[in-house]
């Protein structure tokens, strides 16, 4: 046989393995394809899926619960599946329906999916944020961190933190007199100086204490990360394998930490302020998580992830709640009118409100602030079922993404009418008041046993911030000192990140009388004073800790 003979005899085989391949591909594609549609017609409905890709090419650049509201609307249902990749994800846009699936069923659906960027590439699935529970080694895992989470923020604890927490407070309504074009960075700081306490013992004097510069942008970024997204990171949701490729050759690939960063190091530096704390002589979660090493086996990572997310959970989402707050207040003045009634009969103005002042109208005008613009929007990270569910005939399966859509809930004209504008009066007890599952009248904390840990240290704090803001100030439009006209602010410019806030915006802050103001200077010199014995620094910072 010839050369050239060969040499065809050779392009023919290549050829027929080529089309031998593809043909295999393209049998696997279409048998792929295939569940897909068969799954599709079994599950909650919602749009059309595409092979491989599924929906993940349609969402929206940012803020996609808006998306997935009105797909809700489409397609007249409560709940709908959107494919993100080959996994099915059920966004649940509505109260009940969420009620009955992530309260009444929370059995089955405290545990979590599979999450690469936040999770395999962030914090780890072994956090208590990420952890899976579907085996009994899993659950009692969970259950573990879960009650060691509770004996540093739950109901029971934050009692004791009442005191220095108000203080807190006191010292942020003192600020405001000198530097109110600051409010944010003042909310930053006395969020993350109460959390600082509990966890380390230590509070946060400075607004340039690089907790505040660092590790909250640590956080701003993982809220950022956290959301379904087209681009990448978060493309490697719908490719997973992305995540396999080596890091000097995968530029898409990153997670929480810092580039260059080994994975989960970050973990080495909450363990490390942890250990510091441990060793100082002030009381502190960092202090009790040590002591409850050798009860329960506890690992490095174990101390870290759980003192860490404390900052997490605690610093920037408080912050972020008091903004809108101000937001609120700003854009609603009609909302104050009866708060400041409520307040001069109730509290006077020789001091300031405190957590045992019987302000009805001032509760109700809290819970508004959870529920007008809540800071969760889509309700923390998604469920997934520990088995195949069924909700009106309609299947969830196993391992399937399921989120709850804060915004859709808390923007439901049938449980909320008018529900872009700020009206504390729908939570007060009257006639008209909508009927809504669960005793808060808001879902801003989650559910079941997923349900953020720290929210009774929030609800605490964020109503003595507010009551305290109202109490003290009237909240008017900023002036532009070239025309001399009011500074208009838009209710709906948020960021685009899991946690969303207001992006910044100007407002004038002006105690409400001379003897109110002298009252918030004294309070707060006090505060101050009572606080002495938290000072202190720390030598690590999170910037420099793995340089050498």
């Amino acid at each position: 046989m010839s050369l050239s003979q060969l040499i065809g005899n050779a392009s023919i085989n290549a050829m027929q393995l080529f089309v031998g391949a593809s043909l295999v591909v393209l049998l696997a594609i279409f048998a792929d394809y295939a569940w897909m549609l068969y799954m599709r017609r079994r599950m909650p409905p919602g749009p059309l899926p595409w092979p491989i890709v599924g929906n993940t090419f349609s969402l929206p650049d940012v803020k996609p619960w808006y998306h997935f509201e009105q797909l809700s609307k489409d397609y007249a249902s409560p709940i709908i599946t959107f494919w993100i990749g080959r996994n099915p994800t059920i966004w649940v846009n509505d109260a009940w329906a969420a009620n009955e699936l992530l309260v009444k069923r929370a059995g089955i659906y405290s545990s979590r999916p599979r999450m690469v960027v936040f999770a395999e590439l962030g914090a780890g699935q072994t956090n208590l944020l990420n952890m899976y529970t579907e085996t009994p080694e899993q659950r009692d895992r969970f259950r573990l961190q879960r009650k060691l989470t509770h004996q540093g923020v739950g109901v029971q604890q934050v009692q004791r933190y009442r005191s220095f927490q108000n203080d807190e407070n006191k010292v942020v309504a003192l600020d405001l007199l000198s530097t109110p074009d600051d409010y944010v960075v003042h909310f930053e700081r006395y969020a993350t100086s109460v959390v600082s306490i509990i966890g380390f013992g230590r509070r946060i004097s400075s607004t340039q204490d690089p907790i505040i510069t660092e590790v909250i942008a640590l956080m701003q970024r993982a809220a950022a990360l956290n959301v379904p997204g087209k681009e990448f990171p978060m493309l490697m949701e719908t490719f997973p394998w992305l995540a396999k490729f080596p890091n000097w050759m995968a530029p898409w690939k990153h997670g929480l930490g810092s580039p260059g960063v080994p994975k989960h190091t970050n973990h080495d530096f909450f363990y490390t302020l942890a250990e510091e704390a441990n060793e100082s002589g002030r009381e502190s979660y960092s202090k009790f998580l040590f002591q409850e090493v050798p009860k329960y086996n506890l690992a490095p990572h174990d101390v870290s992830a759980l003192s860490a997310n404390l900052l997490g959970a605690g610093a920037d989402t408080s912050s972020s709640t008091l903004a809108t707050a101000v937001l609120a207040m700003r854009a609603f003045p009609e909302s104050l009118g009866q708060a400041w009634e409520e307040l001069d009969r109730v509290v006077g103005k020789s001091r300031s409100p405190d957590l045992d002042d019987d302000l009805p109208y001032m509760r109700a005008f809290v819970k508004e602030v959870f529920r007008w613009r809540s800071v969760a929007i889509i309700g923390g990270q998604p469920h997934a079922p520990t088995q195949d569910d069924y909700w009106k005939g309609y299947l969830i399966p196993k391992g399937a993404w399921v989120q709850g859509n804060i915004w859709a809930i808390h923007h439901n004209e049938r449980d909320f009418p008018d529900p872009d504008r700020f009206n504390p009066s729908r939570f007060m007890d009257t006639p008209d008041a909508r009927p809504f599952p669960g005793e808060k009248g808001y879902m801003t904390f989650g559910w079941g046993r997923r349900s953020c840990a720290g929210q009774y240290l929030a609800e605490q704090g964020t109503f003595l911030s507010v009551a305290r803001l109202v109490w003290g100030f009237r909240i008017s439009p900023a002036v532009d000192e070239l025309t001399g006209k009011e500074i208009p602010v838009d209710i709906f410019n948020y960021t685009n990140g899991l946690n969303w806030r207001p992006e910044p915006f100007k407002v004038t802050f002006t105690p409400r009388d001379e003897e109110i103001r002298k009252t918030i200077v004294r309070e707060g010199e006090q505060a101050l004073q009572n606080l002495a014995p938290y000072e202190g620094d720390t030598k690590y910072r999170f910037s420099t800790f793995f340089q050498g």
